[in-house]
């Protein structure tokens, strides 16, 4: 809910070398309920504060110990902050305070900060602890005058301590707050969810059972609506949206069908807060005593409760929480007096920063919105992303009887082509019920393009694609060949089983191949049909698209392992890990996953690099040995160069290094690949393959002319990807230019901006362009059209 547009790029560049916090305190807390990922973001917080030169202390048990002081607000060092980015909850505590809701209470906390002239506070929590915050700054000065007046302050501490500076990061598994696409912990909260489920779908399926699954969410269903279209539930409840009236007969209906239809489990989520027309709560045990009387199904309840806050973080939510923790001291440095309190946000994959009471002010309109029974209006106010779940799942759960069907005559096909991808089976899955709800027959073909030229073509429905979501690798098949060489085989095919469009959901060789196609329109009439690709590739190298299917499954299989290399050496004095990461020549899993892992340096091939480098880092590792932190992570991605291999790295480490750390070296392979899909892939490839197969009628209808379909324009051969806060529809012929063919990558790289940031965290000195931070953003009630952004994904 972020103004769509991004703010103009200033002509000069703003540099972190410019940006000074000599003379500067900064404390960090974490208050309300805790998520995962907070961690995280408080480290990233306390080692940007010490890397610009400002004072950073820990405030322990959140306003609790602003208000009680003492030993709770202490001085934060960079080894303090170490080995907490895997650990979930916040080890800095947190706590509900009543004390800071009264005017005392602010007064000893303002007292406590003065004593250490803190002036600029980062406060990492829901939007009940971030109103306080505002509050505080509000009475801030007030509240000095009256220390003063009381002898508890001078003159001087007043004037040296007169503003207060207040950022905030959301803290928060429901994802409840206005302004950001994602709160801290959501992410996390979603694997925990997605884990159960996985697990009770096998053991429903042994018994035909009924599970109904209650999740938390008290105000916002959020986590029931996305972990619901991630694992194909057949019901939700949340509260923005209760059901009709007859919701009992139109659900038992549908657990009947789906019976009927040979579907050995029924799923159904439930939200905490979830409540019907009149306001009315809806529980578990409702639902079950319900479906057991009505239809006498084996059912059984299962109450997630504090399991979703629970746990390691997610790579997503590392990562989401280091680049806000930054942006959060950044804030604070730039921040002037009439600065107003602001929240550091995510709007599609960019960090942005909102006035803090304007969010604050639209997530109490969500609540409003639904005491007053204005549930669309409701809906609407908690953004695009969370409107458009609500109407994929729709989409997706919601089967016709083909009498009710549209009926289009067009024939679609759906092929997966290159490696395999985490998250390809939801996206066909999609784009298949999606195609078939539009009025289209849907076709698969087997094994990529060499399947389409040999004629492995054949009708796909509505059940076939059931429980795929949670399915690994390509249940469809999925090669790397190229259709260049079979053009009139693959003509024929199209003409054979009079296919009208078609969408290719794969990686680079689905990028090339699909641009080959578009090529040869003027030599095969049969081509000339809308043709869209969705790119799906573990190495995120697919120009045209910031992110991929399949890259945060892998991103996590990299964070987890790393998680475990690091803990097998907790027992044993100062061990370096050479890791080895996939990607080709794109750095990207190995940049990203050093920053969700702790990296120490990541070798990528966008980034050369030489012989005085790698001393370098062997040599910061030696000065890292001589403290407390007594272990080192360093990555390389497969391509990164050569000559220098793993091997090569490994063993100058060793020699480097002896009588200081020892050495191992992992790699990590096609590990990378495989595994179930997490939760973000499950949803980002749903979500896009719909809005790819809906593309595809809107072209199909436009080029339906004298009987036929014709289109051979450029905009009827597109790549959709997620382009900064959008996803949007490219011509393949435009996306030309922006590739390096010869290295399967595009020339530039969105991520290549976290190497900085990446590099700050493991103390080394560097040059970070921070000309995209600074512009204060503002709320806009209404999303643009096309703004469906990465947590809408």
């Amino acid at each position: 809910m972020a103004n769509n547009a991004p703010p103009k790029r200033q002509d000069t560049k703003k540099l972190i070398e410019n940006l000074s916090g000599e003379g500067k305190s900064i404390a960090v807390l974490t208050s309300g309920g805790d998520a995962q990922g907070m961690n995280a973001a408080v480290r990233a917080a306390v080692r940007m504060g010490l890397y610009v030169g400002a004072k950073v202390y820990f405030i322990h048990e959140g306003y609790q110990g602003m208000v009680d002081g003492g030993n709770n607000i202490k001085e934060a060092s960079w080894e303090s902050v170490s080995s907490m980015l895997q650990v979930g909850g916040t080890v800095i505590g947190s706590a509900r305070c009543k004390e800071f809701r009264t005017h005392e209470g602010r007064l000893r906390a303002a007292l406590n900060l003065v004593q250490r002239n803190i002036t600029n506070l980062c406060v990492i929590g829901g939007d009940g602890s971030l109103t306080g915050a505002n509050l505080f700054r509000e009475e801030w000065s007030g509240l000095l005058q009256e220390l003063k007046e009381q002898g508890l302050i001078d003159s001087a501490a007043v004037e040296s301590n007169s503003v207060l500076h207040i950022v905030g990061m959301v803290g928060s598994i429901d994802n409840d707050f206005c302004g950001t696409d994602m709160t801290i912990g959501t992410d996390s909260a979603l694997h925990r969810i997605i884990e159960v489920v996985d697990a009770i779908i096998t053991t429903a399926q042994s018994h035909q059972r009924t599970f109904v699954l209650e999740v938390m969410g008290r105000h916002c269903g959020y986590l029931a609506l996305v972990s619901a279209l991630a694992c194909g539930a057949d019901w939700v409840f949340i509260p923005e949206m209760p059901p009709e009236d007859d919701w009992e007969d139109n659900m038992c209906q549908k657990l009947s069908e789906n019976r009927a239809d040979k579907k050995r489990l029924n799923i159904i989520i439930v939200a905490e807060g979830a409540i019907d027309q009149q306001n009315k709560a809806i529980t578990a045990d409702n639902i079950k005593e319900m479906v057991v009387r009505r239809l006498g199904f084996d059912t059984r309840v299962t109450i997630l409760g504090h399991v979703q806050r629970g746990g390691t973080p997610s790579a997503f939510d590392r990562i989401l929480a280091s680049r806000m923790g930054v942006e959060a001291v950044l804030a604070l440095l730039e921040a002037s007096e009439d600065t107003p309190a602001c929240v550091v946000s995510l709007v599609g994959n960019e960090s942005v920063r909102l006035p803090l009471m304007e969010c604050v002010q639209m997530t109490q309109e969500v609540q409003k919105a639904m005491d007053e029974k204005k549930f669309e209006e409701a809906v609407g106010l908690r953004g695009r992303s969370f409107e458009n779940n609500l109407t994929t799942y729709r989409i997706l759960s919601s089967r016709k009887a083909d009498s009710e069907l549209p009926t289009s005559n067009f024939n679609v096909a759906v092929l997966n082509v290159g490696a395999p991808a985490a998250g390809m089976n939801a996206a066909v899955r999609s784009a298949v019920r999606v195609g078939i709800t539009e009025g289209h027959k849907m076709f698969a073909v087997s094994d990529g393009f060499e399947g389409l030229y040999k004629g492995q073509i054949k009708e796909i429905t509505w059940g076939d694609v059931g429980g795929w979501t949670g399915q690994g690798g390509s249940l469809l098949g999925t090669k790397r060949t190229l259709p260049g060489k079979h053009l009139g085989q693959i003509a024929e095919q199209m003409r054979v089983y009079n296919i009208n469009a078609l969408l290719v959901i794969g990686g680079f060789e689905a990028y090339v191949g699909l641009s080959e196609l578009a090529a040869a329109r003027d030599s095969h009439e049969e081509l000339c049909i809308p043709m869209v690709m969705v790119p799906a590739t573990v190495s995120n190298n697919i120009p045209g698209s910031d992110l991929s299917i399949g890259s945060d499954t892998a991103l996590n299989a990299i964070t987890h392992t790393c998680d475990r290399i690091k803990q097998s050496a907790s027992g044993t004095k100062r061990r370096v890990f050479i890791i080895e990461t996939m990607g080709g020549y794109c750095g990207y899993l190995a940049t990203v996953g050093g920053l969700a892992a702790g990296a120490d340096s990541v070798y990528i091939y966008e980034e050369p690099f030489d012989i005085r480098d790698l001393q370098a880092n062997v040599e910061h590792l030696t000065e890292k040995m001589k403290t407390s932190i007594q272990r080192g992570i360093v990555l390389r991605n497969e391509n990164c160069n050569e000559n220098f291999t793993t091997d090569f790295m490994y063993q100058l480490y060793s020699e480097e290094g002896r009588g200081v750390f020892d050495c191992r070296k992992n790699i990590l392979g096609h590990m990378q690949q495989g595994g179930a899909p997490s939760p973000f892939d499950r949803n980002f490839s749903t979500k896009i393959a719909a809005k790819a197969m809906q593309w595809i009628t809107r072209s199909l209808k436009e080029s339906y002319k004298g009987g036929r379909v014709f289109a051979n324009s450029e905009d009827t051969a597109c790549l959709l990807g997620m382009r900064r806060r959008a996803l949007v529809f490219q011509p393949l012929s435009h996306l030309q230019e922006e590739t390096d063919f010869v290295h399967r990558i595009p020339k530039e790289q969105w991520w290549l901006k976290l190497r900085p940031l990446m590099k700050i965290l493991a103390k080394y000195k560097t040059s970070y362009d921070v000309s995209d931070s600074g512009q204060l953003e503002h709320v806009s009630r209404v999303r643009p059209e096309e703004s469906h952004t990465s947590a809408a994904i």
